[in-house]
């Protein structure tokens, strides 16, 4: 089996992020591997064909990534007190693009994400950036459905 140093952990920063954190920690402690943090913030060019000034959208755009970065420290902070979170990174653009890009550039090992769970016209609209990069990956992907497993239900901190 090929070693696992380095994991990835996609996060949005929603209830679901909190709920993958022990699989991370469980799988990171078992190999010895360096965490990697990643949020991928939304662009929003296509904005700009129906005539919302471009300067505008930069500007959100920018505010989103700051906030981003506090949010994504605070994750840190709060769920991986002790790990070993070898970095913490907020990037722009497609999220299942940009996480695949981002395990290629840093020659991740292993990646481990959550699943929303969405189902019907959710799933059509929003599609599954899990199920799109679960495809993708060139490494092993680790799915965690946090509204399936039972010991999920609860928050890990306590």
């Amino acid at each position: 089996m090929k070693e696992i140093k380095k994991i990835v952990f996609p996060v949005d920063l929603s209830e679901v992020s909190k709920k993958i954190v022990p699989y991370v920690e469980t799988m990171a402690e078992k190999f010895e591997a360096e965490i990697h943090l990643l949020f991928v913030a939304r662009v929003f060019d296509y904005f700009v064909s129906i005539y919302v000034p471009h300067p505008s959208i930069n500007q959100f755009e920018n505010q989103i990534g700051e906030g981003a970065k506090k949010r994504l420290q605070e994750f840190k902070e709060t769920y991986f007190p002790t790990s070993r979170v070898a970095k913490s990174v907020v990037v722009s653009g497609d999220a299942s693009e940009e996480i695949i890009k981002y395990v290629e550039n840093e020659e991740i090992d292993l990646l481990i994400m959550g699943t929303h769970g969405r189902k019907g016209l959710d799933k059509v609209i929003f599609g599954s950036v899990a199920d799109r990069v679960s495809k993708m990956a060139p490494i092993p992907v680790l799915l965690v459905n946090p509204y399936r497993i039972p010991e999920l239900a609860g928050d890990h901190t306590k």
